[in-house]
Order: C-alpha cells, then structure tokens, then sequence
C-alpha cells in the first residue's frame, strides 16, 4: 500500500504506479489531454489495481458514446475480477460499485456511491470531480454545489487539489445564481492552480450569465495558458471567447474562431458537436449566413442517430442534421427520441421523455419553419428543460430558439414572457439578444402583428 497525493492509501506496489495514478488524478481534474496516456501507463505498470479499472470504465462512461459502454463493462469486469484476487478498501470497492450502478443504468446510484467516498474520505478530490461530472450530465446544479461545500473543509490550503475544488465550487455558485461569489472563487482557483481550466471557465461563465461579455474578453485574453494543455475542453474555453465576441456584434472574429479553434479538429465528441451547433445556431438566429459549416458536423451526427446515451448530445446532433439538411437522419432520430421515451427504462430514458421528446419535437419543427408548433414543444420542454444537464449557458441555445419561434409564429406576449424571465434568470442584465428581441416585439406591436396563442 502507498499513499496517493492526497494521502489517501492504494494498493499500488511500485513508484512508477503511484506517479502515474497521481497524474491520473490531477490530468483528471485539470481536463488534461496527457490523462488517457498516464492511466494506460498505470495499469500497464500495475494490472492488478482493481480502482484504475473502476476509474477507467467510469471515464469512458463520461463520453457518452454508446459503443463505449461495452468497453466500460470489460473494465468493470476487470475491477471485480481484481478486487475479488487482492485486497482492496472499501473505498476501492465503492469506485467499482459506482461503475456498476452507472453501466446498469442509475448515473445517481453512481453518484451516491462516490457520495459515500467522500463521507469516509472528503479529501478525495477525484471523487469529488466524479461526482460534479456525473451531476452535471443529470442538470443537478443543486446536488452539484453541495456536494462540493460538504467537502471544502477538508481542503486546507496544502491540499494537492485545493485549487481545483475552488474550480468547481466557483462552477457551482454561477449555475445556482450566486454570480459575484462564484467570479470571487473562480479567480482564487486559478490563483491557487494556474491550470485550472475549469476555475477560469466558471468565470467565463459568470460574465456570460450578467450581461458583461467585454469584461469576460478581458478575462481570457493572456490567460489561454490555462487552457492550452486541455482535451477537448480547450475548445469549450474558445466557444465561450466566440460567444462574448458574438453579443459584441463581432461576427468575423466569431466565424475565425469557429473555424481557426472550435471545429478546427473535426472531432465527434459530443461536447465539440454541441459547442459547433449551438454557436452556429445563435449565429444564424442573427440572420448571419453561415455557409456550408453545418454539413460537416451533420455528416458525424448521421453515425450518431441511435446513440441515446445523453439526451444533451442527442439534441445537438439532431440540430446538426436538421440544419445540416439531412432531414432523413433527423427524423429517424426523432423516431427513435420517442420510442425510448416510450419503451426504455431507467434515469437516461425518463431523460428522453422529458424534457427530451418535446425538445427534439420542437428543434425539428422549427428546422421546417413549423413556428407555432415549435414554440408549442419547445416552451412545454423549458420547465425540464435542466435535466438534459449542461450549463445554462449551453441550454441558451435552446432558450433562444423557443423566443424565436414565439417570435415568427406571431405570439408576440409569450415570447415577451419568456423573453424577460430569461434575462431574470441573467442577473437582470440585458446583453445583445435581449436588446434586438425587444426591438422586435416593439415593431410587431406597432405593426399589429400580435397574435393570440389557441388554448393548449
């Protein structure tokens, strides 16, 4: 047994092991792209370690592809068979039991059992990051916040993780409205971990949430060293720069950055297809023509159409294909939206009902200029609108495109209602979108252009 950087004790036998655990660990929680590379050279030097196994079936998990979750089962079979063969704590046991309830369908269960870790050990900082990812997925924004401040009295300030906790407490406090507090903490993460990409982003966030996107160009111009040694998320921390660039008006600038970083690697991860359609999307809200930059992007979603992995990744796909014209794909994905909201079972498929079928009902009816029956879908999807997880500047997208269809389906009230709730939910700010979508209603009132919506 050795101790990890967080004093916690493993069963690892050789230092080469424990230095590539320990850099498991802090790529994981830094979105490192050396992390796959250090947990392949863990267990090439330590095949017995039944908690690299359970870690590595749960990282795959994260991707929500569905042709990983086979692969995810090989490595929890290979935890348990481990687990079964030495020694291990029940700490240990508790990451493979989070593995298991998430393969069977429960991303809670697996939450509850990290949950547990953390209750025994708080000072588990890769528990504490499982737990804020899975939450994330689910939309447990709530969940997500306490989970962390139960745990911040175990982080002094000589914790190897310390600064990477603040990160996601910083998170946490923007996506349930504490807005000056989360960009107090978000700046002390990165004070204390310079390469805390998810510190930096919640800030990010926070200047997206209060209207204040000059202030956040501010932030991340000279900071992308913190970003530079990510994954994919590298390309998240563009697509927030592009989404500030857009309330400015700058839609080059926009357009350079999608093309020069956010789809410069034509990836199919689901988080890069969301940033490329969600962005594109806001774009052409704006009247702005964007090209052929959608037919890549629906090309990958065409491979991705019976995935129903993550509700969030499949309406992104499914607006990649519609505006992409690949109507065929588009509707055989609804087709099979509805069915597993229908006949599936569990935490994923309750997903798909709702806000799921709604959603996606409603992003293909507005493809199809069907305004009034897109806004009927897409404002019934808002009040669970959260499940689908992501931010709630990812979920915009959505938000956007509701007002919109109210707007050209003539239902002039409505889309003023929902038009001010959102800037409610914004700290009361009132960015670029906000400002043109009341010129707009302003013109249809003058117009006469108000309609009245049938009774539902």
């Amino acid at each position: 047994m050795k101790d990890d950087v967080f004093g916690l004790p493993v069963s690892l036998e050789t230092a080469e092991g424990l230095s590539a655990w320990n850099a498991t660990q802090l790529g994981f929680l830094a979105h490192a792209a050396s992390t796959p590379g250090d947990l392949a050279k863990l267990l090439e030097a330590e095949p017995h370690f039944a908690l690299g196994h359970a870690v590595k079936g749960m990282f795959f998990l994260l991707l929500a592809r569905a042709e990983l979750t086979a692969t995810a089962r090989e490595a929890f079979a290979e935890a348990r068979k481990r687990a079964a063969a030495v020694s291990v704590s029940e700490r240990e046991r508790l990451y493979i039991t989070a593995l298991e309830r998430w393969i069977d369908g429960s991303p809670s269960g697996a939450v509850d059992a990290m949950e547990a870790v953390l209750a025994a050990t708080p000072e588990d900082a890769l528990a504490m990051k499982l737990s804020h990812a899975i939450r994330f997925t689910l939309g447990d924004a709530a969940g997500m916040r306490a989970s962390v401040e139960r745990v911040l009295p175990a982080y002094g300030a000589d914790h190897a993780a310390r600064g990477y906790l603040l990160g996601c407490h910083a998170f946490t406090l923007e996506e349930t409205g504490a807005y000056e507090q989360a960009e107090i903490t978000g700046r002390q993460a990165l004070w204390t971990a310079p390469n805390d990409a998810w510190g930096l982003h919640a800030v990010a966030h926070v200047y997206d949430m209060t209207g204040r996107a000059q202030s956040g160009l501010k932030w991340l111009e000279g900071r992308e060293a913190a970003w530079a040694h990510c994954n994919n998320f590298r390309y998240h921390v563009w697509w927030h720069k592009a989404l500030m660039h857009l309330d400015q008006g700058d839609i080059d600038r926009v357009l350079a950055l999608y093309d020069e970083q956010i789809r410069a690697d034509k990836t199919d991860d689901y988080r890069d297809i969301s940033n490329g359609a969600s962005l594109l999307m806001r774009l052409e809200l704006e009247g702005v023509d964007v090209g052929d930059r959608w037919e890549e992007m629906a090309e990958i979603s065409a491979k991705r159409t019976q995935d129903g992995c993550l509700i969030f990744a499949d309406l992104h796909y499914l607006m990649a294909l519609m505006r992409g014209g690949d109507t065929d794909n588009g509707a055989a994905m609804l087709v099979r939206i509805a069915r597993d909201a229908k006949l599936g079972e569990g935490e994923i498929a309750a997903r798909m009902s709702a806000p799921g079928f709604d959603a996606a009902a409603g992003l293909t009816a507005f493809s199809e200029a069907r305004f009034e029956v897109a806004f009927t879908h897409l404002e019934r999807a808002r009040d669970t609108l959260q499940l689908a997880g992501g931010s709630h500047a990812q979920r915009d997208v959505f938000e956007r495109i509701t007002i919109d269809a109210g707007l050209r389906a003539g239902y002039i009230d409505a889309a003023e209602r929902l038009l001010c709730q959102r800037q409610i939910r914004r700290a009361g700010s009132e960015d670029a979108y906000t400002a043109s979508r009341r010129d707009l209603i302003a013109a249809a009132r003058g117009g006469s252009g108000a309609r009245t919506m049938p009774a539902q």
